[in-house]
């Protein structure tokens, strides 16, 4: 059975969508919710385009839910369809859950969304594709890790079983119970054929030839060996032992070499996982290989990298297919397993770990990556208030909290479960890389210099950062050149404080002060204010912002003499504006903007 589509998104346009919408998100692995603005409040994201919303989402490639009369969804996704073995599934719900309709890529995984929604609901998958109401089998949509070697043959297939037809199933590999097990009227011989085989087939004339996941690439290579010489010696690994490319479910070798970029690049070029064991796991396999070196012992700890990666993927009833072949710098061998081969159960992945800025907070200005990146993850690392404001986005993983002063502690224990095989969103507010753990992840790292953190692949996703909210809250106070300065001397000596205004009042800067006043630190405001007015007169705007982008936001304007610590806390941001910026009252609202000389360019003779 063809899995769930993972990440849908459940689209609603009405309230009453909008609670369908948080029943049916229970069931769709890694969902999120999108409502219409003002009329479906309190989704993931909102939008105010519905057709085109529907359309962005399609273009992207997304599974769509959309909780609505599937005409919506017709006229605003119709000028997109044109491929049916690459357009992502859409399902169209009624609002009472009572019907769930599969417009697009039935065979996509619409028709399993369909299902499950339909289960969850109570109402009925309205499937109109003929494979799947007559056999429940759609043969051009295979189990994970299944490939097609020839997507055209299907359709030939099923109208031959749809029409009783003989055609006739040979399973050479894998496990074919989802085709044995299914109503379709295989026969024993025919005239076309399906075959499951983990071999090339260069000609398969009427036969759709069907590539299971049994296939174990196993591989080593020296340190800095060329990626080229690695695919190159894998790809005629396969070659000449007549292996399909397609049957590969997995390229393995020793952990140690999880940041190697030849590895990376092998499984990336044969479009599956690559999978790490330890050297003891490896060298369990010692009683199995064709070729032990007791001098690869002596190296890494194991009797065979290759070799050994490949039978461990395989399985206990796995057996070598293709024994260790070398290159100058690199080795491979592969393993044919007993039946289908789970990437996921497979020793573990490279360890990931994305340093995910959040904004302020509100989910419309979270940015599309940082979603998906926090979607993604397995484990979420960060301050309490920082994880709930993404609670629906993290509900089921693993929540690693720390109090707000344990910054150090934080980072080093998202790093140590990267290290591991995890995929670990480190979660900041504001911008990931401004004031938050990017740097400080970094710097652990360059540090310290541990081989199990350097193997850990790295991102940092970016965020709006509180001096563009409290900007954009206001008008445009940071149109012209600025400065971002932190008043906490916890890490930074005052001096060292002190001498950057000083900077950067004489560069006449627009200035963002961060972490501006807590319990402890009650003179570095005032002390910054009376630096920045030696400058700058003392109407100068002042624009101050506290809980942006949450229930309670204020943001005040004042002059810059009016500026006393007890206006401010941690929560807060302060703009303080340069010679040049000003207040005005624009449309019925206040507001404040530092111009950048455009009046002046405007007034030259032409």
């Amino acid at each position: 059975m063809t899995a769930i589509p993972r990440g849908a998104v459940i689209v609603a346009i009405g309230p009453g969508g909008l609670a369908l919408a948080g029943e049916i998100k229970d069931v769709l692995p890694d969902a999120a919710v999108h409502g219409l603005r003002e009329r479906a409040d309190g989704a993931d994201e909102t939008f105010s385009d519905t057709a085109g919303h529907l359309r962005s989402l399609f273009a992207a490639g997304r599974p769509i839910v959309g909780i609505c009369a599937a005409g919506i969804m017709v006229r605003a996704l119709a000028p997109l369809a044109a491929d049916k073995k690459t357009e992502p599934p859409v399902v169209a719900v009624a609002e009472d859950g009572s019907a769930a309709v599969p417009l697009l890529g039935g065979h996509n995984g619409a028709n399993r969304l369909a299902q499950a929604i339909a289960g969850a609901t109570g109402g009925t998958a309205a499937i109109t594709t003929a494979g799947d109401v007559r056999f429940g089998l759609a043969l051009d949509d295979p189990p994970p890790g299944w490939r097609i070697a020839n997507h055209v043959a299907a359709k030939g297939i099923a109208a031959a079983l749809l029409a009783g037809q003989p055609v006739a199933l040979a399973v050479e590999a894998g496990n074919a119970s989802w085709l044995t097990e299914s109503g379709a009227p295989f026969a024993d011989e025919g005239g076309l054929r399906v075959r499951v085989t983990d071999r090339a087939v260069t000609d398969p004339g009427d036969d759709l030839v069907m590539h299971p996941p049994v296939l174990a690439v196993g591989v080593g290579c020296e340190r800095g060996a060329a990626a080229e010489e690695l695919t190159d010696l894998v790809e005629r690994s396969l070659s000449e032992a007549g292996l399909a490319r397609q049957a590969v479910a997995c390229l393995t070798s020793l952990d140690i070499k999880a940041d190697e970029a030849a590895v990376l690049a092998a499984a990336d070029c044969l479009g599956v996982p690559a999978r790490f064991f330890t050297a003891a796991e490896l060298n369990a396999e010692m009683p199995r290989l064709a070729n032990p070196s007791e001098t690869v012992f002596r190296e890494v700890g194991c009797h065979g990298v290759a070799e050994g990666a490949a039978l461990a993927a395989a399985g206990p009833e796995g057996r070598l297919v293709v024994e260790k072949r070398k290159s100058e710098r690199a080795t491979c061998a592969i393993a044919s397993a007993a039946g289908d081969i789970d990437p996921a159960r497979v020793g573990r992945s490279r360890g990931r770990l994305a340093v995910i800025g959040i904004g302020p907070g509100a989910a419309g200005w979270r940015t599309p990556e940082a979603t998906e990146r926090l979607r993604a993850a397995t484990d979420v690392v960060g301050y309490k208030l920082y994880l709930d404001l993404v609670a629906d986005l993290i509900d089921g993983k693993d929540r690693h909290e720390s109090p707000i002063a344990q910054e150090e502690a934080r980072a080093r224990k998202a790093l140590d479960l990267a290290a591991v095989g995890r995929d670990v969103a480190l979660v900041c507010s504001g911008d990931a890389g401004i004031y938050a753990l990017a740097t400080l992840a970094l710097e652990l790292m360059d540090r310290e210099d541990r081989a199990d953190w350097n193997r850990v692949e790295v991102t940092v996703v970016p965020g709006v950062s509180a001096f563009q909210a409290a900007a954009a809250r206001i008008g445009a106070p940071v149109g012209h050149d600025f400065c971002t300065i932190s008043l906490s001397d916890l890490l930074t000596p005052w001096e060292t404080i002190e001498h950057r205004l000083r900077a950067a009042a004489a560069g006449d800067f627009v200035v963002a002060l961060y972490n501006p006043v807590s319990k402890r630190r009650r003179a570095q405001l005032p002390a910054a204010r009376d630096i920045l007015l030696e400058k700058r007169p003392p109407e100068t705007p002042v624009v101050l912002a506290r809980n942006l982008g949450r229930e309670d936001e204020t943001v005040e304007v004042f002059r810059l003499d009016e500026l006393e610590a007890d206006r401010a806390d941690m929560l807060s941001l302060v703009l303080i504006g340069n010679s040049q910026t000003r207040t005005a009252r624009l449309g019925g609202r206040r507001w404040v903007y530092t111009p950048r000389g455009y009046a002046a360019k405007m007034e030259e003779p032409s």
